[in-house]
């Protein structure tokens, strides 16, 4: 099997490489993480300009690519500089979810997305959700002037930069049915709606959000009443795809700077990268990050499979990222010593951030347990 990049993608990897590796620097990290918004929105024209955002969805939505392995290879990248940019949120999940089941008017605003014009955020997670996607406590209510929102959604990222949220709500059945699950498409100042924003431990920020008579006519409504849960199920296996490439970025760049360090650390007048033990370990970390790439490699080809097939390899996956996710941490943190806890050092931001992949769309745990039923199913 062949696994090159076609010309097509070569060329997008090539160019955004090379506009990461510029924008990225070390003291463009120090003004990210000083700034209000988590994210630099100079650096988001650029990938706006440079086409990236479209390259996240189809022809048919606006874009000029959109399959899994345009998703893997964007992120991947996105994940070797440690960028914090919400593409996930605003793009994959938001852009995706409109693209998917909106109306016309509702989807002129994937083209702001595409654009870089807009931001997205999914209100979807709960306080007592955890990682189900049916768990949804949330009500709409119909009345004479359409719908009125109540409950709380939990880290929803990127919300407080979001100009719209998708809000799921249940309009029918009980609190862990897959049927009853509805979107709304809701500005973020709309009444009702209250946001308690916070930054984010790997990068960006989150706000819990609390909805209070969110008053919101029909035309918020996102799809077709009660039938969200397929269309979620959708956005979140594209979502675990890209936060699994961008988390195997960030996995080569620690081992990158680790290899580095053991070759210019010296103890006993020679570099403790001469130390068999180390070798060995480092080896260790190498065949497991090409085991993560086979494992992302595999989701891309499966991530528009039937929903059966696909959900498998999500979990499948996503539990091994989260492993070797693990592994690459403690080892390069280890081997560091007291540097690679410094907040001078990149190093300590791209472990944070790869850490915290394992607490979106579903822990190595749940994942492992979603495995094996999926798999007797």
């Amino acid at each position: 099997m062949n696994f090159d990049l076609t010309d097509e993608r070569q060329m997008l990897q090539d160019g955004l490489r090379r506009l990461l590796r510029d924008s990225y620097t070390a003291d463009a990290q120090k003004i990210i993480a000083e700034s209000d918004t988590g994210y630099s929105p100079k650096i988001w024209d650029s990938l706006a300009e440079m086409g990236l955002i479209g390259a996240l969805f189809t022809e048919k939505q606006g874009g000029f690519a959109g399959a899994g392995f345009d998703l893997a290879l964007v992120h991947e990248e996105m994940g070797r500089v440690g960028a914090v940019d919400p593409l996930i949120d605003t793009a994959v999940l938001g852009g995706g979810l409109i693209a998917a089941c909106g109306n016309d008017a509702q989807k002129a605003l994937v083209e702001e997305v595409i654009a870089g014009t807009a931001h997205l955020a999914l209100a979807h997670g709960e306080p007592t959700s955890r990682f189900d996607l049916s768990h949804v406590q949330t009500s709409a209510t119909r009345n004479n002037d359409g719908y009125v929102l109540d409950g709380r959604k939990a880290v929803v990222v990127n919300a407080p930069n979001a100009d719209h949220l998708i809000v799921s709500a249940r309009t029918a059945g009980d609190v862990a049915d897959r049927d009853g699950i509805s979107l709304f498409l809701v500005p973020t100042a709309t009444k009702g709606i209250t946001l308690r924003s916070y930054p984010v431990v790997g990068g960006g920020l989150a706000a819990e959000v609390t909805l209070d008579q969110g008053q919101v006519d029909t035309g918020a409504l996102l799809g077709p009443e009660g039938a969200a849960f397929d269309a979620l199920a959708t956005a979140h296996a594209r979502a675990t795809l890209a936060i699994c490439a961008e988390a195997l970025g960030l996995m080569e760049a620690i081992r990158d700077l680790t290899i580095d360090y053991l070759k210019t650390r010296k103890q006993f007048g020679v570099p403790i990268g001469k130390f068999q033990v180390l070798q060995h370990r480092m080896a260790d970390v190498a065949l497991e990050i090409e085991q993560a790439r086979s494992a992302v490699i595999n989701l891309a080809g499966h991530v528009d499979a039937v929903p059966q097939v696909r959900d498998v390899h999500v979990s499948a996956t996503k539990n091994l990222i989260g492993t070797v996710a693990r592994q690459v941490v403690e080892e390069s943190i280890q081997m560091h010593g007291g540097i690679g806890l410094t907040a001078e050092y990149e190093l300590g931001h791209f472990v944070k951030r790869l850490t915290m992949v394992d607490h979106r769309f579903g822990d190595t745990m749940y994942h492992l347990e979603r495995f094996i039923a999926l798999a007797v199913a």
